[in-house]
């Protein structure tokens, strides 16, 4: 008796259980339906038309051509050079962030006077939208009238000469990487000062007891606390330099990203099986990185 008195309420917690995980699925069942539509039918209609010689506008029918379009992407030495250069764009411009980022997050962090109107101010950049910031820089940037090489080569006379920043090709990619970091590092900053808040004050103080020096308490306490935000961080913003596309469509035709040369095949060449190859390629690119963070940064930091 004593035993069947015991087993009731845990039969009565197990219907709870069901009763509260099946109305869970119901709420989220909508939400499951939209992403389905807006993403994964999307996705499976891209990597489906890869296998078609396809071009947009044109009447002519879809000729199957199996996985001539991997073929031909594996081989374009064109398709390989934007990924380096995305790949370089996304390792210099989310390294820098980082950098600048921390250390901002740790000036705005302390009290001050003025640090409410300096958090305020720092975000500027990052409120700008990509398009207005891309073309304000394009201006600065400029040859002739830009106030870059006016700096350069009469306030401060470093170059013997005017540059055309965006149009060299040696020199586009850094001039794109400079103006992300202006642009995104209040963004870095932000995710990390969001993180510099959940430590403890009680551990600064008890570090302050035993003697502990300001570089002493960033290695030990802050450092190690913080590495939660600085994984999320990276990811966030690896993901998005990855992606790139608006930077380098605005401010200059002489190197391409992964995203641009996809615009290029899409839109103007209209190759639309072959561009669709390059969108399946930019995922998985991208999937790789994902998995690589999941598996040995974020796994490992148990964020």
């Amino acid at each position: 008796m004593a035993a069947e008195a015991m087993q009731q309420p845990k039969r009565k917690m197990s219907l709870s259980a069901r009763r509260q995980e099946r109305m869970a699925w119901f709420f989220l069942l909508p939400t499951i339906l939209i992403v389905i539509s807006v993403a994964f039918y999307p996705l499976f209609n891209t990597f489906y038309v890869t296998f078609f010689d396809a071009k947009l506008g044109s009447s002519r029918a879809w000729e199957y051509i199996g996985l001539a379009n991997y073929t031909k992407l594996l081989g374009s030495a064109q398709w390989w050079k934007s990924v380096w250069i995305t790949i370089q764009f996304t390792v210099a411009s989310v390294g820098l962030e980082l950098a600048l980022g921390l250390g901002i997050a740790l000036v705005v962090s302390s009290k001050f006077a003025g640090r409410g109107l300096l958090r305020t101010a720092m975000l500027v950049p990052w409120a700008i939208p990509t398009a207005v910031s891309s073309q304000m820089w394009n201006w600065m940037y400029h040859d002739v009238f830009g106030v870059v090489n006016d700096f350069f080569t009469r306030i401060i006379p470093i170059l013997p000469e005017k540059v055309a920043w965006t149009a060299s090709s040696s020199l586009a990619l850094w001039s794109l990487i400079a103006v992300d970091v202006w642009k995104t590092t209040p963004f870095m900053a932000l995710l990390l000062l969001a993180g510099l808040q959940l430590i403890p004050a009680d551990l600064y103080e008890a570090a302050a007891v035993d003697g502990a020096t300001g570089w002493r308490n960033f290695i030990s306490i802050t450092l190690p606390l913080l590495r939660p935000a600085i994984v999320v961080a990276l990811i966030f913003r690896t993901l998005d330099s990855l992606r790139v596309f608006d930077l380098f469509w605005i401010m200059t035709k002489n190197v391409d990203s992964m995203a641009t040369l996809n615009r290029k095949n899409l839109v103007d060449f209209q190759q639309l099986g072959y561009g669709s190859t390059i969108s399946v390629a930019i995922f998985v690119v991208i999937g790789i990185f994902v998995v690589f963070y999941m598996t040995f940064i974020y796994n490992r930091n148990e964020v």
